[in-house]
């Protein structure tokens, strides 16, 4: 067993996702019934997609880790828990006991699921089934036993399927994405704080009509509301407040000028291409919806099915990339003023996007709510990361990875932040393995048996449009 987990593991290595997810949709499109030019075509779009989504997140990660690294410099910030990002968690997370063997574990829930008319995903986003892995490592380490960490990333991996089908009308409509979900745990778990958002913004007069997506913004504002414009307007902020207030001995004036409009146009890129990657993808992605949708009208009375991806091809949006910018310096300036918190943030600042990301369908794009959403998602995930740092530090330790200098423990905004590795470790801790996981598969029945009881219902809370909308 232990020589096929790492032939797996060497394979994932070597291939990437970038690799491996053009061969799934080949062959996903011809098991659907695509002709092989069409299905060949769609995976190498896919491929190509994808290379051009991790070039311009990996820009936007290269520029607001040098923003928040200046930021936190100038502003004499120390703490003794690091965020490592999640390459760094994600590395931990096929390297601990539970590791890869989560890959086939993820895929026989999916397949029981679908079987059972449990799901309508089928999640093809087999490089992320990395945070099931890492979910799993984390409550392995908190029990001692292994075969609990396979049992809680199964668990996970059912969870982010029913996220996935909550949020999907909602995603379809308002990224204009058909036939596609979101199974992504950096991504969902923003979901509830967008709920309880959206609810008390509803309940105050002055705030519930307050209009601010991004397509009434460039209304309103004309050019300053244009995304490449408001892009290059946060960098020049997010530049002047990392650059120029603190200016090192050996750096000109002209330098200075030079790195603040290096941010500012480098963020505005960032606004254009990432939109652009994401068209590319859809067009990849739509054969292969076509086929799905023909395959289930023939064997399975018209049964619709999603397929789940990964939350980057939702990053483009600009009330996400726009939401996102804004709370880099917000994020920053509550690991100051937090109390208690001991964690700085470096290398995940990038992953911002991806948490807010399916806040938009929730909020309609509204910038302002997205933002008191994220910062309130944040703020909390400051405390769950100091919580849980231990448990991650130690899957770090079990995974022979090497922690920074100066770092006492470990964590990472994409999951080191979000409740379900809170929820699912302390409910063992507390309960006892056997107890807590059986405790935390009954929610989750709960909460499937509750959905399909109402489905319209728990749509329209998440998002999803009405008829006429939909029209």
């Amino acid at each position: 067993m232990d020589a096929i987990l790492t032939g797996l593991k060497a394979f994932f290595d070597t291939f990437g996702s970038t690799i491996l997810l053009p061969i799934i949709i080949i062959i996903l499109a011809l098991i659907l019934g695509a002709k092989f030019g069409r299905a060949f075509r769609a995976g190498i779009t896919v491929g190509i997609a994808f290379i051009g989504i991790n070039l311009v997140t990996g820009l936007m990660g290269t520029v607001l880790s040098n923003v928040g690294q200046a930021l936190t410099t100038n502003l004499g910030i120390q703490r003794d828990i690091f965020d490592v990002g999640w390459p760094a968690a994600a590395s931990i997370a096929f390297g601990t006991n539970v590791g890869l063997a989560v890959i086939p574990i993820a895929l026989l829930v999916n397949i029981v699921f679908l079987l059972l008319k449990l799901t309508k995903t089928l999640n093809v986003d087999v490089w992320n089934f990395w945070h099931f892995a890492f979910l799993g490592s984390l409550v392995s380490i908190a029990t001692k036993n292994v075969v609990y960490g396979f049992i809680a990333a199964a668990i996970a991996a059912a969870l982010a399927l029913f996220l996935g089908d909550w949020t999907a009308k909602a995603v379809q409509h308002f990224y204009n994405v058909p036939g596609i979900s979101i199974p992504h745990l950096t991504a969902a778990p923003g979901v509830p704080f967008a709920i309880l958002v959206n609810w008390i913004f509803e309940k105050i007069p002055g705030l519930r009509k307050l209009e601010a997506d991004p397509e009434t913004i460039r209304r309103k504002w004309g050019l300053f509301g244009e995304p490449v414009v408001m892009g290059f307007i946060i960098g020049l902020v997010l530049g002047i407040l990392a650059y120029a207030f603190k200016v090192p001995a050996e750096k000109t004036t002209l330098q200075v000028i030079a790195d603040i409009l290096g941010v500012a146009m480098n963020l505005a890129a960032v606004m254009l291409l990432l939109p652009r990657m994401v068209a590319i993808l859809m067009e990849g992605l739509i054969p292969v919806s076509e086929a799905a949708s023909e395959f289930m009208q023939k064997r399975a009375s018209g049964r619709e099915i999603y397929i789940g991806l990964d939350a980057a091809i939702l990053t483009g949006h600009p009330a996400a990339i726009s939401t996102a910018l804004v709370l880099v310096p917000i994020a920053i300036l509550l690991s100051i003023i937090l109390p208690g918190n001991r964690v700085i943030l470096f290398a995940d600042l990038a992953v911002i996007p991806f948490v807010v990301a399916l806040m938009a369908p929730v909020m309609k794009g509204n910038i302002v709510r997205m933002i008191v959403a994220g910062i309130l998602e944040i703020g909390a995930g400051f405390y769950i990361a100091t919580a849980m740092s231990p448990f991650f530090t130690a899957a770090a330790v079990e995974s022979g990875f090497a922690l920074p200098e100066q770092a006492v423990q470990i964590t990472s905004i994409a999951d080191g932040f979000l409740w379900p590795n809170l929820l699912f470790t302390k409910m063992v801790q507390w309960l006892g393995g056997p107890l807590g996981l059986v405790v935390l598969a009954a929610l989750l029945g709960v909460a499937i048996f509750m959905y399909t009881k109402n489905t319209k219902g728990w749509e329209k809370i998440a998002g999803a449009p009405d008829e006429a909308e939909a029209k």
